[in-house]
């Protein structure tokens, strides 16, 4: 079996690859950074170090990488004899890898097995997004190779920090993960992937983990950004963040709870799950790798204007939601490129119209209002 991975990055090699390799798949990663791809390709086999309480260090073998951008041909003919494709590459850069995976269809047998393609990213619907891509370039073309693949839609869930210098292609991780799949789009021939899970309905557990998790991590890196500090672990070590935090997931999980009918008890064990995980004195993350694209942070189905839209919406609170707001337009990194977009625009732009969009909601929303004040009051500090 083979599978073909493009990211080869931290999550791509600590935990979609690692996943793979325990499948048993010959594996594959593609990436555009040469560097990186030399690297992989000087080893025979990397270590993955789990740091916390249970971890553990996991040997992975039997892998390859390629450079997308001046090899393409040769990841599309692995693409075209591939049984499983995966992604971590960031929502954004889907479109890019669209074509590699669109010509190895082309080129690959239409009497084999479809290809299953799975796009492992913080976005709901990233699968979709993917195959909306591909589809979009095929044009016309698309309904003859369509049945070439099958698309599943995932989420996935592991802490991988910014790795310590010198660790070569190893990576540091914390020992907790989840990777649920929906299930129907497989049928019978669900792949093998050790430690997934595969779900009839995938909802539940995307917006669990993209508005627990996802929301949680970046609302303690801007409150901690605001306030100085530069962990992670030790933001949430101060009563008052941890407090704001809590408040904010508070939120999120009374929204889970009335959306999707979870066990309140459940959630809020499950909440304090996620909290204990980013206290993990072992896990060097920092708040700035954390916060980083605050833009892409802040758009509409995202992790704080998503969650406090729809709460809103279902006459729940978003008080809290909308301080984190607040917290995330202070998130000021000159190495962030959407950083610096962001504190330009805020001095640049009247607050109704960055309101507008960066966040994508309409001035009739019940939100819109909320957001504009804390707009308002950035531009103001920045003013002074």
């Amino acid at each position: 079996m083979k599978a073909v991975h493009f990211g080869a990055g931290n999550i791509g090699r600590g935990f979609v690859g690692l996943l793979l390799h325990e499948g048993g798949y010959d594996l594959v990663f593609s990436d555009v950074a040469a560097p990186l791809v030399d690297a992989i390709n000087a080893v025979d086999s990397y270590t993955v170090h789990e740091v916390g309480d249970g971890g553990r260090d996991t040997v992975v073998t039997g892998f390859r990488a390629l450079n997308s951008a001046t090899d393409p041909d040769a990841v599309v003919a692995e693409v075209a004899a591939a049984d499983v494709v995966t992604t971590a590459v960031g929502p954004t850069v889907l479109k890019f890898i669209a074509p590699h995976i669109l010509a190895g269809l082309r080129s690959r047998d239409a009497a084999r097995s479809p290809l299953q393609v799975m796009a492992c990213e913080n976005a709901i619907g990233a699968t979709d997004l993917l195959r909306d891509e591909i589809a979009a370039a095929a044009g016309a073309e698309w309904e003859a190779l369509s049945s070439r693949a099958v698309f599943a839609n995932t989420a996935v869930d592991r802490i991988v920090p910014g790795q310590p210098a010198g660790g070569g292609v190893d990576v540091t991780v914390e020992p907790f993960y989840e990777w649920a799949i929906e299930k129907g789009p497989f049928g019978d021939d669900l792949p093998s992937i050790p430690g997934a899970h595969f779900v009839d309905d995938l909802e539940p557990y995307i917006e669990r983990k993209l508005f627990t998790v996802n929301t949680g991590h970046a609302t303690t890196a801007y409150f901690g950004a605001r306030a100085g500090v530069e962990k992670i672990s030790d933001a949430l070590a101060d009563d008052a963040i941890a407090a704001q935090v809590e408040a904010v997931l508070e939120e999120t999980s009374a929204l889970l709870v009335q959306k999707h009918g979870l066990d309140p008890a459940t959630q809020a064990e499950y909440r304090a799950t996620i909290l204990q995980r980013f206290r993990n004195p072992e896990l060097p993350d920092t708040v700035w790798r954390v916060g980083r694209q605050p833009l892409r942070k802040l758009s509409r189905h995202e992790r704080f204007i998503g969650p406090a839209a729809e709460a809103v919406d279902s006459g729940l609170r978003a008080d809290a939601l909308v301080s984190a707001i607040g917290a995330a337009l202070a998130f000021n990194d000159p190495e962030d490129v959407q950083s610096v977009e962001m504190q330009q625009r805020l001095r640049e732009e009247d607050a109704t119209e960055f309101t507008a969009s960066v966040t994508g909601l309409s001035a009739q929303h019940p939100l819109f209002s909320a957001v504009v004040d804390v707009v308002t009051a950035r531009q103001q500090t920045l003013r002074t």
